[in-house]
């Protein structure tokens, strides 16, 4: 533990408590690892692997609905730095764009009052960033520039739009979940609002399919699928057939193409958007516990379930071969094998449960609100519950034994081959719980086996609660700092606050962190007030609910904070009595005064815990009550010390005895001395101030056990009944029922009274420090602070006018800070003008240290970015940086340390592992930096990069057989769609085609797996499916025709070139898929490609080139999609980037990077292509590698970062000579330029 300093920095900072019903929805993850979620009109940010807050931003005036971080999908750089960017929306219409790091607001955008049912930031674009679409209720889509707040275009439809979804594959595509069914468009474009009204279709609720009778067994589970017919219909469904669209959300696959999920209660529908169709559902038997959410991963074919009881569950899609081969060699193994087999001899698109984690106890006000899954790594997911508790689970994969293999009967998980886009010998350092994809391998194609006697590990996935925030409980709340800092105390001070509940705990929060310090059980109903007795102590009560003759029974704690022990302070006392009205403790801590409603005032003495007085029957009834700061402590001091010392001298005594005396005065002396105001053996006298019902003011002295009543004061006639006193030097404040504030100066005997005209005035208090006159009194309906000297008020605060909430307590942090408890269940500590403010999130002092390079000024992280790529420095792997010549300030050099400690030791043994490889560095550094666009491009280029080399190494080795098997066992994953392997592509869409085949239910559907089948080149089964045609059809002379035309297509040159001239006569008149068609019956997909791109089908294009093309016309026709993907109209450079790797146009990779500024990802690839050597060695690619290198070099120079500069200068030859120079030179210039 580090040794405890002192703090006396307390900054403005919201401690928040349980949630509002319409934060329900309002929580994201966003890539730069940060969670924000919406707390009441608080928009909260959280850091993922700490779970402390680290910012509350404060601006909006209504419930927050909706918050999305922007995406980092961008390359960045000075000009385009890590930055992070939050957008919230309310129930009044409000968005608001957040600079989370400074806690300011960028921009605001409003367009109708009416709660904004959902927003997303665009993420494909290349040239801005700053769009944002919003739904505007009832059916407005809205997209803004959420930089200037200028609206670009607006577009209604016809029913109320409740949420949208991009597809993840196509940005040009859009649908929306409308109260009706689904809306799909398939323009969407940034520069205009979509045409037409969308393609809208219905869903019929599946409440009316045999989906939802008894599911108990898998067969029957399978049976109920098929029977799924038609689900999404054109024509609107009967009024009888569906009453609601109880679709609770709609999602695309992020993992396969043209795939959708339907969310309802009790079970999940996946469509296949080719055919409209369902082909996979995951249901929930009748006992099970209904969805609430679902969340689909990329990396692998997944889905994170959210239940109604606050289980998360994983479920990943079967992987069918592999429980044929696996299950062999098992005792029983065959009949899993048979199954399989005997009931579907096509796969089911089945999901199997593979990891859970414990639910939480709902009750009537804790319920689970939302989920969000980390959507760098997708193996973690944090639940928000309504009581504001932020639950994070991370997944823990375990290698499992032989023996505890297949128990559940489900097909088993294996580790992936490879670590960070590498695979890797059986003893290289892996880090598994990385991400997903490093976790679990992809689910095996069907018909490829894994070969036998690979490395293949069967794995577990089990979920761990690694991070818990908790808020406050729900109001009410009683608040009490403790006493203030002095220069005694100065060494063990902490800032902290007490908290008393409404269920009778009292919770003590450390104010520099804002974390719980303490959470005590003390009473058993509802704390109504706190007094501190020492630094370490408070005294709290609490009254029962009273009985039908007004009688309480009355708690009085004695809290003892280190131990957290709990004494009743009255002893048996307290059953059946008056309640408590307030507890009053003297100035010293000596005295304490117990006011009842009915009953005596009782004085008890703190130290002993022992009755002093209660006061006889005809003591005046008590209506405010303040001791006086003035005391007789100094002046006992001293008496006690000269009355010692005299009796010390008054004692002669031989020489003999005169040390042992002497040494026992000393020891007197100094125990007198080193004993507080609370020693024992001095009673000092203390004076207390009251007044009764009439408004009399009374003056009573307290010493030791006797009570003095020493003056009254008439009441003043122009005040009411009073309230509250409060008493600090010579001044002295009452406050009434009427809102009158009274200020006395007891010193020149004046008063002065002010009515606030602000009704009852609750509380009065002091602020803490010497000459500070201070004070803040609160009302009914909010809170003030005046100058007491100058008799001024500083600021108000009222409810309704300039705050939505109404104040419960408050009280003084330090001499300039306020606390507001507030009944949005939020604790407020403000500066003294009492204006909510965010804060900077460098000026908070975390207890763990966060990993968030976003928090670091834009240099900074970029240089660290560089510090960890390019290891090792002067030939060691280090981190710590203070070994490398960065010219920067003390102050930045210790920040980059401090992010450097924040990594956990795994990420550290990696970056320090000289046999981690630059590829899986970068990929590394990629998910550390939450860097979307980093992550693909390095994903796709290690692959092929890697292949690459493995396909050179069989060329020349005799490991002939092991290459090619390697690319197939271990494929990128097809959520990279066409830009995996041709082969591996092929046989995805085989088995999908497969599976619509067996899913199809009409006419239409079996059309549409026809046309499939043909451009598959999968004649016989097409033949087969058009002569299912029934005679009754309409369509069943022109299927018969084509039937026998698939079969009769020979290559003689007459038919092939009347075919191929009927094709081009029919694109030109429109008919582009039937013209596609019959080209590709006659082998020229080529040609076919051709047309599809002429007419801007590029992705159509791609597909087809990728199933029906050899590699060199596929990579003509990919080719000429990446000439498309860089004119400026288009602008998606970044895409071609990805499928130029894909293609193995290495050095047009590095071109095109270099050509876009991208100096760092440029030398980073260039190095990786020189290692695994993918460039031929040439004078232009040497031209090219030197500009490179020079040009990062030269960036690296801006960033301050002298070390990298020079080492990449001195690579890039001639073009870095002049560069090594200036380097070379003093530091000064260096700093001017």
């Amino acid at each position: 533990m580090l040794p405890y300093t002192v703090n006396f920095k307390v900054s403005a900072r919201t401690l928040t408590g349980a949630l509002n019903a319409h934060n329900k929805a309002a929580v994201d993850w966003g890539w730069q690892g940060l969670i924000a979620y919406g707390c009441h009109s608080l928009v909260v940010v959280i850091d993922s692997n700490t779970a402390q807050t680290l910012q509350v931003l404060e601006k909006h005036k209504a419930d927050i609905v909706k918050v999305k971080w922007a995406r980092e999908n961008y390359h960045h750089n000075i000009g385009s730095p890590y930055c992070l960017r939050l957008a919230s929306a309310d129930i009044n219409g409000k968005i608001i764009v957040w600079d989370v790091a400074a806690g300011v607001a960028q921009c605001e955008i409003q367009e109708h009052v009416k709660p904004i049912q959902d927003v997303q930031w665009l993420w494909n674009q290349d040239a801005s960033r700053d769009l944002l679409l919003a739904i505007h209720p009832p059916n407005y889509i809205v997209l803004w520039n959420a930089d200037t707040g200028t609206k670009l275009w607006k577009k209604s439809y016809a029913d109320n739009i409740l949420s949208f979804s991009f597809d993840p594959f196509d940005p040009s595509h859009l649908t929306l979940l409308t109260s009706e069914g689904i809306v799909f468009i398939s323009d969407f474009s940034p520069s205009k609002p979509p045409s037409g009204p969308g393609k809208k279709v219905y869903i019929s609720s599946p409440h009316s399919s045999p989906a939802h009778n008894k599911l108990a067994a898998a067969t029957g589970a399978k049976k109920a699928l098929n029977k799924v017919k038609i689900l999404i219909t054109q024509e609107k469904p009967s009024a009888e057939f569906v009453a609601l669209n109880d679709c609770l959300q709609l999602a695309y696959l992020p993992s396969k193409r043209n795939h959708m999920l339907l969310l309802y209660p009790r079970e999940i529908l996946i469509l296949d958007l080719e055919v409209n169709q369902t082909v996979g559902v995951i249901a929930i038997e009748r006992t099970g516990v209904p969805f609430l959410q679902v969340i689909p991963c990329s990396q692998r074919d997944g889905l994170f379930c959210l239940h109604e009881n606050g289980c998360i569950t994983l479920r990943v899609r079967r992987s069918y071969n592999s429980i044929c081969t696996s299950s062999n060699d098992e005792p029983g193994g065959s009949t899993s094998h048979r199954l399989v087999n005997d009931l579907d001899p096509v796969q089911e698109l089945t999901y199997d449960l593979r990891s859970q984690c414990d639910a939480i106890r709902v009750t009537k006000t804790v319920r689970p609100f939302s989920m969000v899954c980390c959507p760098v790594n997708e193996n973690a997911a944090a639940l928000v519950v309504s009581d504001g508790r932020v639950m994070i689970w991370e997944l823990k994969s375990a290698v499992c034994s032989r023996n505890a293999r297949n128990s559940s009967g489900v097909s088993p998980l294996y580790s992936p081959v490879s670590f960070c886009g590498i695979p890797g010998g059986v003893l290289q350092n892996k880090l598994p719980d990385l991400s997903l994809d490093n976790m679990i391998g992809q689910s095996a194609i069907a018909g490829e086996e894994h070969p036998k006697g690979s490395i293949l590990q069967e794995v577990h996935l089990k979920f761990l609660l690694t991070g818990l925030l908790s808020g406050l409980p729900s109001p009410q709340f009683a608040i009490r700092m403790c006493p203030p800092l002095t220069t005694k105390n100065i060494k063990m001070y902490q800032p902290l606050l007490a908290v008393g509940t409404s269920n009778g705990s009292v919770l003590v929060y450390h104010l520099t962190s804002g974390l719980l310090h303490k959470e005590l059980s003390v009473h058993s109903c509802e704390v109504k007030g706190i007094e501190w007795t020492s630094l370490t102590s408070f005294l709290s009560f609490a009254a029962s609910t009273p009985n039908n003759m007004g009688l309480v029974r009355n708690e009085l704690q004695l809290v003892d904070l280190p131990t957290g022990r709990s004494t009743a302070f009255r002893g048996d006392r307290g059953n059946d009595e008056s309640p408590i009205e307030m507890i009053k403790v003297s100035h010293l801590k000596q005295y304490l005064a117990v006011v009842f409603k009915d009953k005596p005032l009782e004085l008890w003495d703190i130290r002993t815990c022992t009755l002093l007085r209660e006061m006889s029957k005809s003591f005046p009834a008590i209506t405010a009550l303040e001791w006086s700061p003035s005391h007789n402590l100094k002046s006992l001091r001293k008496k006690q010390l000269a009355t010692r010392e005299a009796m010390a001298r008054q004692t002669v005594v031989s020489d003999a005895e005169l040390g042992a005396v002497e040494s026992s005065v000393i020891s007197l002396l100094q125990e007198a001395e080193s004993k507080s105001e609370l020693s024992q053996n001095i009673s000092a006298r203390e004076h207390f101030v009251f007044t009764d019902n009439d408004g009399q003011v009374y003056h009573l002295t307290v010493e030791g056990n006797s009570v003095k009543d020493s003056a009254r004061i008439p009441p003043d006639g122009s005040m009411g009944s009073i309230t509250c006193i409060a008493w600090k030097g010579d001044t002295l404040v009452l406050g009434d029922m009427d809102g009158n504030l009274n200020f006395w100066d007891l010193k020149g005997r004046v008063s002065r009274g002010i009515p606030t005209h602000r009704s009852w005035v609750r509380k009065i208090r002091f602020a803490p420090g010497k000459g500070n006159q201070k004070l803040i009194a609160m009302y009914n309906d909010g809170a003030e602070v005046w100058d007491t000297k100058e008799v001024q008020m500083v600021s108000s605060l009222r409810s309704g006018r300039n705050v939505t909430f109404r104040i419960l307590d408050v009280d003084w942090c330090t001499s300039d800070k306020v606390i507001l408890a507030s009944d949005d269940g939020c604790i407020r500590v403000l500066e003294m003008s009492m204006k909510s403010t965010c804060f900077r999130m460098d000026e908070q002092e975390l207890i763990e240290p966060v990993w968030c390079p976003y928090l670091l000024v834009p240099r900074a992280a970029l240089a660290l970015k560089a510090f960890l790529l390019h290891q090792p420095w002067n030939g060691r792997y280090s981190l710590d940086i203070s070994h490398i010549d960065y010219p920067e300030n003390e102050e930045i050099k210790t920040l980059l340390q401090e992010q450097l400690h924040a990594l956990s030791n795994d990420i550290k043994k990696l970056l320090l592992d000289p046999e981690f490889t630059l590829l899986q560095r970068c990929l590394l550094v990629s998910r550390l930096y939450g860097d979307e666009s980093e992550l693909h491009f390095w994903t796709v280029a290690a692959h092929y990069l890697h292949s690459l080399s493995q396909a050179k190494a069989g060329d020349t080795v005799v490991t002939k057989e092991g290459a090619p098997k390697d690319r197939l066992n271990n494929p990128l994953d097809i959520c990279y769609d066409v830009l995996c392997e041709n082969a591996y592509f092929q046989k995805f869409q085989l088995e999908r085609v497969n599976l619509q085949e067996v899913k199809r239910s009409t006419y239409d559907h079996t059309r549409k797996c026809t046309d499939q089948l043909l451009l598959l080149g999968q004649t016989d089964r097409a033949v087969q499916l058009l002569l299912e045609t029934s005679a009754d059809n309409q369509h069943y002379y022109c299927d018969s025709l084509k039937a026998c035309l698939v079969t009769t297509v020979t290559s003689s040159g007459p038919s092939q070139s009347t075919i191929k001239l009927v094709a081009t006569n029919m694109i030109a008149n429109g008919k582009l898929a039937e013209g596609v068609q019959l080209l590709c019956l006659i082998d020229k997909a080529a040609d076919a490609c051709r047309y599809l791109q002429t007419y801007g089908e590029w992705n159509r294009a791609a597909w087809l080139a990728k199933v029906r093309l050899n590699s060199e016309e596929c990579a003509d026709v990919l080719k000429r999609w990446v000439d498309h993907l860089c004119s400026p109209q288009v602008n998606q450079k970044s895409k071609a980037l990805l499928v130029l790797l894909s293609l193995g146009c290495f050095v047009s990779v590095a071109e095109t990077l270099h050509s876009m500024r991208y100096f760092d990802r440029a030398a980073l690839f260039v190095e990786a292509c020189l290692k695994y050597g993918a460039f031929e060695v040439s004078e232009d690619t040497e031209k090219l590698i030197t500009a490179i290198y020079a040009d990062y070099a030269r960036s690296l120079k801006s960033l301050g970062f002298k070390q990298g500069a020079v080492h990449f200068a001195s690579k890039a030859g001639a073009a870095g000579r002049d560069l090594l120079n200036e380097l070379g030179s003093p530091k000064e210039e260096l700093t001017e330029g």
